[in-house]
């Protein structure tokens, strides 16, 4: 009876349209309250989800990601990433995805890789003669890359949840992220070819050197926050310190484009997106730990086991429900109710965690792009003055891209183990 109520009022507030956290946070005190358990329970198990020392790794990456984006860097990244591919036919969809891989190495969140770039990228494509559909559809599925290339809030939360080495996720992520990206432009230029969308004339290699001159003390930023981690010299929430001083004085003293009198907003922005991230996580632990009290996550891996135990299928399996969930839930709730069961189901059939972890949150970050709950889809939508509708559609042979570059990287566990195990010891 309480875990019917649990699941009616989670499914019923998102069918209403109420955010995920405030979602997860009714459904579960309707189940506390039905069950007669001391309503003091709540607090505590939300305390408890987000009293993790690499989470305050978050509010610094967060607070890195717009310092950088309002002192310049996301116009200099995408004039560098043009002077390299905008002379290719469709060189402006080149230049989209390609200043997408490099501006994610510094927010490491797709909502804002997507509003950043897509706020420029979107009209410009545009006014260069794209359809307004496939632009807003190439900036919401690049945008997925951001999260995947290091730094990434959704693999810091991962860690945090089985202990895995954050730094270990985020070398696990790079050749996937560039692997997509790259797919992703593979696809961007043959409908380029085939629709006859333009190109710009190649500009020289003195504007490949100037536009990288004037991008370098961004793209350092990734550098910076990767040899932190590696060389042991940093925690994951130190470099987030490190890289959000770091952002400032590049912005404000070399780029000069940060005034002083931005930055109590900026923090104040960081702040609140920190903050829901945090309650998500807390709202998500309650939730978690009362499907773990209830054994449904081991009800739902007795189900699978009962299946096949076959490490093929069961990854199939864990694809076919990561994809579906991540249609109607926000990532970070997902990793919190569904990761650790999943690891468990996946560690039982012989997958290493580190590449399931990988995998799974290249799932969960191609479902940023599918309806009905795709964030960066309603955010380029908005972009591009649009409805949903037409940019599902033109998204479509993105999603099938990343799909292909998700089971690849499912079953070839050394495209997410190998620089780990080169690079670490």
């Amino acid at each position: 009876m309480e875990v019917a109520v649990l699941f009616a009022v989670f499914i019923g507030g998102l069918i209403v349209g109420i955010p995920v956290a405030i979602t997860l946070g009714l459904s579960s005190l309707a189940y506390i309250l039905l069950a007669g358990i001391p309503p003091v329970v709540m607090p505590q198990k939300m305390y408890a989800g987000m009293d993790v020392f690499v989470l305050l790794s978050i509010p610094g990456f967060i607070l890195a990601g717009n310092l950088m984006n309002q002192g310049g860097i996301t116009t200099r990244i995408i004039r560098f990433a043009n002077s390299l591919v905008g002379w290719i036919r469709g060189g402006l969809c080149l230049t989209n995805i390609s200043a997408s891989m490099l501006f994610g190495g510094i927010t490491g969140t797709a909502v804002a890789d997507a509003a950043s770039i897509g706020g420029v990228m979107i009209p410009g494509m545009k006014k260069a003669g794209y359809p307004a559909d496939f632009s807003a559809a190439v900036t919401a599925a690049s945008s997925t890359v951001g999260p995947i290339i290091p730094p990434s809030v959704p693999m810091i939360i991962v860690g945090a949840l089985s202990g895995i080495s954050v730094g270990q996720m985020f070398l696990a992520g790079a050749v996937p992220g560039i692997l997509m990206g790259l797919a992703m432009m593979i696809t961007a230029y043959v409908i380029s070819v085939r629709k006859g969308f333009p190109r710009q004339p190649w500009q020289g290699a003195g504007e490949v050197v100037r536009s990288f001159g004037g991008a370098f003390w961004a793209l350092a930023m990734t550098f910076l926050i990767i040899y932190g981690l590696l060389s042991g010299l940093a925690t994951p929430t130190e470099t987030a310190v490190v890289a959000s001083v770091y952002a400032f004085v590049v912005g404000a003293f070399i780029y000069r484009e940060l005034p002083l009198r931005k930055l109590p907003g900026i923090i104040v922005e960081s702040a609140v997106a920190s903050a829901g991230i945090l309650a998500l996580v807390g709202f998500a632990n309650v939730f978690g730990w009362i499907l773990v009290s209830e054994r449904i996550p081991q009800a739902l891996a007795d189900a699978v086991l009962s299946i096949t135990d076959n490490p093929i299928l069961v990854i199939l399996l864990i694809n076919i429900l990561l994809l579906f969930v991540g249609m109607f839930m926000e990532t970070i709730a997902a990793l919190i109710i569904l990761f650790v069961p999943l690891l468990s189901l996946a560690t039982a059939v012989g997958i290493e965690p580190l590449h399931f972890a990988t995998f799974a949150v290249l799932n969960l970050m191609i479902g940023l792009t599918t309806p009905p709950v795709g964030v960066c889809l309603f955010v380029c939508a908005g972009i591009a003055r649009l409805p949903l509708a037409p940019v599902v559609v033109a998204i479509m042979p993105f999603l099938l891209t990343n799909i292909t570059v998700l089971l690849l990287v499912s079953y070839i566990p050394a495209l997410a183990t190998w620089l780990p195990s080169l690079l670490t010891p």
